[in-house]
């Protein structure tokens, strides 16, 4: 991941004057010509035109001065004021890379950055989405067994299709997303006798209760700082006596988990 930014002059009313105006000031003062500036930067004549009347409505006084008629068909070229503003924009165009490259040094690695930005900028319905690295695939007749390890020591279990696995490239040591729905996840207290087929059990902090007439949400930190939601019926919460603050587990099939990756 590299890092970039755009640069722009702005007046009160709008931003007027980018990186690709700033190219097309420096055609017309080269070329002495909107229609042969348009054509180096790659715009049509009209949105030249337009970015020029832009360019000198908002500026203080006019960047770009335009002649009409005469045998070369009239021109235009930059006033000392739109000369003065391309130099200005050129210093704070070098030390803004400056700025940049400075930043890019301080940084260091940015390949986790670059993916925890990814993460943060998936959007699904689900809930529950948790980051982690695949600690093992045990593929079977139809279906694969794939452990997820989570931060805290934290282990999930899904069960997908091997034709699943095929498509998302899962291997051992690679990172990949698990989406579970809080309507899948169940919660329990008071498990230390019980034993149950499910395989993922998550136990935790209760940290947030959320009551309705008809259902509950509930909120477990877990450790190493995951938190799982969980929605069940008011009744159950009730009957199981939920309580900020308290301990609970949170049940759920690993058919319910689904992988993901970026």
């Amino acid at each position: 991941m590299a890092l970039n930014g755009s640069l722009w002059f702005s007046s009160d009313r709008d931003r007027f004057l980018g990186g690709d105006r700033i190219a097309l000031l420096e055609q017309i003062e080269q070329l002495g010509s909107i229609t042969k500036a348009a054509k180096a930067v790659g715009v049509s004549y009209k949105t030249a035109w337009e970015m020029v009347n832009q360019i000198n409505n908002l500026a203080e006084t006019p960047l770009v001065a335009r002649t009409t008629g005469g045998r070369g068909g009239g021109g235009a070229r930059l006033t000392d004021a739109g000369r003065a503003v391309l130099q200005q924009y050129r210093v704070i165009q070098e030390e803004h890379r400056r700025f940049l490259k400075n930043l890019d040094l301080r940084l260091g690695d940015t390949d986790r950055l670059y993916q925890f930005l990814r993460r943060i900028s998936m959007r699904v319905s689900a809930r529950n989405v948790f980051n982690g690295t695949v600690s093992s695939v045990k593929r079977g007749a139809v279906n694969a067994e794939v452990a997820i390890s989570l931060k805290g020591d934290t282990v999930l279990t899904a069960v997908v299709t091997n034709g699943a696995i095929d498509n998302l490239g899962l291997k051992e040591g690679m990172d990949a997303y698990a989406i579970i729905k809080a309507s899948s996840v169940m919660i329990a207290s008071d498990l230390a006798a019980s034993r149950l087929s499910t395989r993922n059990q998550l136990t935790g902090n209760i940290t947030k209760l959320v009551e309705g007439p008809v259902s509950c949400e509930v909120d477990l930190d877990l450790a190493g700082g995951n938190t799982i939601s969980a929605v069940i019926t008011d009744g159950s919460a009730k009957r199981l006596g939920l309580k900020v603050g308290g301990m609970a587990t949170a049940l759920f099939k690993a058919s319910s988990v689904i992988l993901g990756v970026s």
